[in-house]
C-alpha cells in the first residue's frame, strides 16, 4: 500500500509538524488538502515556506475545526484524514483553558463525526506524551496512567478518549498517535530547543535564559515524526481506538541538551535561570521517556535521525532565518 494518488486531508497543516507531514505526503504522490486556520493576513502558516513546486500541488483551505458543518464538508471524499489541528501552547492553557477544550476536544469530535458520516478509510488523531504527566515508571508505554497536569494535557486526554469511544461505539477507523517531544525546523520558540538555539545565535542576546534545566525529554526529529504519521495511516496491524507511542526511546536532561547546542553553535553565552519560564510546581512534567515497542511492531517505524544530526539541521535552519532577516533589514535601510 502507498499514498500514491490517495486523497488526503491534513488538519493543522500550517503548523510545525503538519507542514512537514504535508510536504512528505506530497513527495509520496498523494493528493493533499491542507487545512490552515483562517486568518486575515493571507497566510497559510508554515505552508508558505514550502517550495513552490510543493505548494502548487496542494489544495490550500482556510477554516476552523470548531465549525462542525465546515469540517463535514471538508472531510467528504477524502480517503485518509490526519488530524493535527490543536492549541498546543502549554503556558497559554493556564490562562484560557476553555479555548483548549473547544479546539482540542470539540474540534476532534467534529472530525470524528465527519469521518463517521462519510466513511473515511482511516483517521489518525494526534495525541501527545504530555497526557502521561510526570512518569510513574520509565520507559513509558501505552498502559501508563494518564495525568492531566495542565489544561492542555487534560484537553488532549479528552480528545484521546473521544477517539477511543468512537472506535468502540461506532467502529470508526481511528488510530491515536502519541508523539513524544518533536523538534526541528519551523518549530516555535515556545519549544525548548527553538528558544535555546535562537538565543545562542542571536547577537542581541547576551545570555541564554531558560526555565528548569533538570527535566528530561525524549526528543525525535520532525521528519521521523512525520514518517510515524504516515506509517500509522497505512499499517495493517494497528488497532483502531488504541494509542501508539512514537518516540526516540532515549531521554536527555535539558541541561545536557543546552551543552550540546552551545557546542554546535560555538556559543559561550552564560545560562541564566528565568522564573517566568517555569511551570507551576504541580504542573511540571519531570521526565518523559518513550517505549515505542508497540508502534514499531505494528508498523516497522523507527527513528532515523540522531539527536546531534537533528540539532545541526535545526541550527542550520535558524542561521538561514537570521541571514534572511539581516538581508531584509539592509534592503529596508537602502529603500
Amino acid at each position: 500500500m502507498t499514498y500514491l494518488g490517495a486523497k488526503i486531508l491534513v488538519t493543522g497543516a500550517d503548523g510545525f509538524i503538519g507542514s512537514h507531514l504535508t510536504e512528505a505526503l506530497v513527495a509520496a504522490g498523494a493528493d493533499v488538502t491542507a487545512l490552515a486556520q483562517y486568518n486575515s493576513f493571507d497566510s497559510h502558516g508554515w505552508l508558505d515556506d514550502l517550495p513552490q513546486s510543493t505548494r502548487q500541488k496542494l489544495n490550500l483551505v482556510r477554516g476552523d475545526i470548531r465549525d462542525a458543518a465546515f469540517v463535514s464538508r471538508l472531510v467528504h471524499d477524502h480517503h485518509y484524514v490526519f488530524h493535527l489541528a490543536a492549541l498546543i501552547a502549554i503556558p497559554y492553557s493556564y490562562f484560557a483553558p476553555q479555548s483548549y477544550v473547544e479546539t482540542n476536544v470539540l474540534g476532534t469530535l467534529n472530525v470524528l463525526e465527519a469521518v463517521r458520516q462519510h466513511g473515511t478509510e482511516r483517521l489518525v488523531v494526534t495525541s501527545t506524551s504530555e497526557v502521561y504527566g510526570t512518569a510513574l515508571k520509565m520507559p513509558i508505554d501505552e498502559t501508563h496512567p494518564l495525568q492531566g497536569q495542565s489544561p492542555y494535557s487534560a484537553s488532549k486526554i479528552g480528545a484521546d478518549m473521544m477517539a477511543e469511544a468512537f472506535a468502540r461505539s461506532f467502529g470508526v477507523p481511528v488510530v491515536i498517535l502519541r508523539p513524544f517531544n518533536t523538534f526541528g525546523p519551523r518549530q516555535s520558540e515556545r519549544a525548548i530547543i527553538g528558544t535555546i538555539i535562537r538565543q545562542a545565535l542571536d547577537q542581541e542576546c547576551d545570555a541564554i535564559r531558560v526555565g528548569d534545566t533538570t527535566t528530561e525529554r525524549d526528543l525525535t526529529f520532525v521528519t521521523d515524526t512525520a514518517a510515524a504519521f504516515m506509517a500509522a495511516g497505512l499499517a495493517d496491524d494497528v488497532e483502531y481506538g488504541h494509542a501508539y507511542n512514537a518516540g526516540n526511546q532515549r531521554a536527555i536532561a535539558i541541561g545536557d541538551l543546552i551543552d550540546i547546542i552551545l557546542e554546535l553553535t560555538s556559543s559561550r553565552k552564560p545560562i541564566i535561570p528565568d522564573e517566568k519560564r517555569l511551570r507551576p510546581i504541580n504542573s511540571e512534567v519531570r521526565a518523559l521517556l518513550a517505549d515505542s515497542t508497540k508502534f514499531a511492531r505494528a508498523t516497522g517505524w523507527t527513528p532515523k535521525v540522531t539527536l546531534r544530526e537533528g540539532l545541526q539541521r535545526t541550527i542550520d535552519w535558524w542561521r538561514k532565518r537570521f541571514s534572511a532577516t539581516q538581508v531584509r533589514r539592509q534592503t529596508d535601510f537602502i529603500t
